[in-house]
């Protein structure tokens, strides 16, 4: 089982959403998560697991695919995608943990449901669930079941404690959910 965990954002290029109370970026954030669900990964064995952080070049008006993270997925022919992000909002209201998927009903969307009931059941952030988001290439683009897990808003009170203070338990979590899932269509 081949596995890209793309952590999201790239510190000095783009460092994604900022919590500047605690001068917390989801770039790191995301790439801690990222290195411990390989960590895990690694650890549970049957798998092979590349991290690979984003380099957002798209947002920055200059767009390579071979280079992009879509087009290094693709030509790497792994079996899943997991890409690690912070959410955050307008107003810093909004709370919780959502897996964002191309489309219902396939193979992503249930890892993504496997991955969101482990962060749920694991942190008990509030479940916003699994959703589908077709505008986002890693997503849209890949070859093969790809996931968004949005941890949690970096930009919430009490959403950026779990981020400062539950890293590896996230990353647990997510790891969990892909073996579940793996163990699930093993015995299918």
């Amino acid at each position: 089982m081949k596995i890209l965990i793309n952590p999201g954002h790239a510190p000095g290029i783009d460092s994604g959403a900022v919590n500047f109370d605690y001068n917390l970026q989801e770039c790191h954030v995301a790439l801690e998560i990222g290195k411990r669900v390989a960590d895990y990964l690694n650890e549970a064995g049957g798998y092979e697991v590349w991290l690979h952080q984003s380099d957002n070049i798209e947002g920055e008006g200059y767009y390579d695919y071979e280079d992009s993270i879509v087009g290094q997925a693709n030509n790497g022919q792994f079996d899943f995608f997991v890409s690690i992000h912070c959410n955050a909002s307008a107003d810093g209201e909004a709370y919780g943990t959502e897996t964002l998927v191309y489309g219902l009903g396939g193979v992503a969307a249930k890892l993504a449901g496997h991955i969101q009931k482990n962060i749920i059941n694991t942190i008990g952030t509030y479940d916003r669930g699994v959703r589908v988001r077709k505008d986002l290439a890693v997503l849209r683009d890949t070859d093969m079941p790809a996931v968004l897990v949005e941890t949690a808003f970096i930009d919430n009170v009490y959403d950026v404690q779990c981020l400062l203070h539950c890293t590896d338990d996230f990353a647990k979590a997510i790891a969990l959910g892909i073996t579940d899932y793996v163990a699930e269509v093993s015995h299918e």
